[in-house]
C-alpha cells in the first residue's frame, strides 16, 4: 500500500490561515503557529460579536424609545403595554425609528398607548 504524503494539504491549509491572517501585528501574520491562534480567537471574538450586537441594538432601541416616550409623561413598559392592549404589532426597532425620525406619528402611537391602559 502506497504512503499517504500530507504535504499539499498542510499547505493549503497553511496558505488558508496565513491569509486569513493577513494585516496582523508582528509574527502573527508570518508563522503559522502563532497566526493560527490569533485567526482561532479573532473567529471566536467574531462569533461573539455577532452575537453581542443584537443584544446591543436591541438595548439602543429600548433606549431611544424609553426617552421618546418620556417626553410625553409615559414611562417605556407601559407604552408597550399600552400597545400590545391596543393591538398594535409593531417591533422595536420600527418604533425607535419612528421615535427619532417622525415625531408627529409616534406622539400618535403614544396617546394611542395612553388610552389603551
Amino acid at each position: 500500500m502506497a504512503r499517504i504524503k500530507r504535504g499539499t494539504n498542510n499547505r493549503k491549509r497553511h496558505k488558508k490561515v496565513l491569509k486569513q491572517a493577513k494585516g496582523y501585528y508582528g509574527s502573527k501574520h508570518t508563522l503559522f503557529k502563532t497566526a493560527n491562534q490569533a485567526v482561532m480567537k479573532s473567529l471566536a471574538y467574531s462569533y461573539v460579536g455577532r452575537k453581542r450586537r443584537k443584544r446591543d441594538f436591541r438595548k439602543l432601541w429600548i433606549a431611544r424609545i424609553n426617552a421618546a416616550t418620556r417626553m410625553h409623561d409615559l414611562s417605556y413598559s407601559k407604552f408597550m403595554h399600552g400597545l400590545k392592549v391596543a393591538g398594535v404589532d409593531l417591533n422595536r426597532k420600527v418604533l425607535a425609528d419612528m421615535a427619532v425620525r417622525d415625531e408627529k406619528e409616534f406622539a400618535k402611537l403614544v396617546e394611542l398607548a395612553k388610552n389603551n391602559l
